[in-house]
């Protein structure tokens, strides 16, 4: 069910969709990491996509993949990072989940290893 004040159910009419299914939808992020950084979104408004059901929560992994494959078509990353902010304590800032799909390309950081452990700076860096 949408919801009225979700900027992500709004999204689901109003903006340019990069792709679909029966569960989900991708669009690009309005503020993105990296050149064609995107969000997978499912159709239903939950805070979490562990509250989804089984067959939704395949589907919108579907569309992860998919994104994935037409992106690297698009823009050749050398990479990709996908992840979901899942809570608050995660960093999640809109209550709907969404996973994000950022592609990654060489020399985009100056040291890229230890990819999501950057969420906690100070152990980031397990190899020092």
């Amino acid at each position: 069910m949408r919801t009225a004040d979700c900027p992500f159910c709004q999204a689901c009419s109003g903006r340019e969709l990069i792709g679909a299914n029966t569960a989900a939808i991708a669009f690009a992020d309005r503020y993105p990491l990296s050149r064609g950084h995107t969000l997978v979104v499912p159709r239903q408004h939950v805070d979490s996509v562990f509250s989804l059901p089984a067959t939704e929560t395949q589907s919108l992994w579907d569309l992860v993949a998919t994104v994935r494959q037409e992106l690297t078509r698009a823009f050749a990353p050398a990479g990709f990072n996908i992840g979901i902010n899942d809570g608050v304590a995660a960093g999640q800032t809109v209550p709907h989940a969404h996973v994000h799909v950022i592609p990654r390309y060489l020399d985009d950081i100056p040291d890229p290893r230890g990819g999501v452990r950057w969420v906690v700076p100070d152990k980031a860096a397990y190899w020092r």
